[in-house]
């Protein structure tokens, strides 16, 4: 569905560069505090995985699955555990709220294509859709989180780029970051909000709305 150039079981070289480049982006950066998996030490841990499943594609598909990943690990939340001895204990729902992930930051992609303009100059775009990555003569991912902490560069072939153009390309990366990073963060909230219903001990209280 995502598109006609895509087959199914056989993977791209787009979805095995994206997947190389989350990789990189989040588990790499240790974004995620793989510590606060531990149940029992060198015995038994909590497992996360992240699949993406894209169902349509404009471009930028980078940026928009890094997006998707870092909310859903935002939003994910695992039944909470007590541990005794070897014995390990999980709570249901009715029993015990389950409590989030443990991110250290939440790092965001943004990507760059570079179109030349035959003067020795480049035309920098950002958001790109389709018909404009296919048009473009190069790019760069840059993954950062809203702290101005850079994870990553990706600079997957293309036309040479110089110095300083990078560095631009950073410090515009890191404002689109903390607009992204808000922006999530603020959706996360209303969906709290709106799921919130005063947790268990509300649910356990004996008054009715009159």
């Amino acid at each position: 569905m995502t598109l006609p150039t895509y087959e199914v079981n056989r993977p791209s070289t787009d979805e095995v560069l994206l997947s190389r480049i989350l990789e990189k982006t989040i588990r790499r950066s240790q974004a995620l505090d793989t510590e606060s998996l531990c149940l029992i030490a060198g015995s038994k841990v909590w497992s996360v995985r992240a699949d993406v499943h894209v169902f349509s594609h404009d471009g930028n598909l980078v940026d928009a699955s890094c997006i998707a990943v870092i909310a859903a690990l935002q939003h994910f939340r695992k039944p909470d555990t007590s541990t005794e001895g070897e014995t390990i204990t999980v709570y249901t729902l009715e029993e015990r709220e389950p409590v989030p992930l443990s991110l250290s930051h939440s790092p965001l992609c943004v990507t760059f294509n570079f179109y030349g303009n035959g003067n020795g100059e480049e035309t920098v775009l950002v958001d790109a859709t389709l018909m404009e990555e296919q048009l473009r003569e190069g790019s760069c991912t840059v993954g950062m989180n809203r702290h101005g902490e850079v994870c990553q560069i990706a600079k997957l072939g293309g036309i040479p780029v110089d110095a300083v153009s990078l560095l631009h390309c950073v410090n515009v990366a890191a404002v689109k970051v903390k607009e992204i990073s808000t922006f999530v963060t603020k959706r996360l909230a209303e969906d709290a909000k709106k799921r919130d219903k005063g947790g268990l001990m509300a649910e356990l209280k004996a008054d009715n709305a009159r």
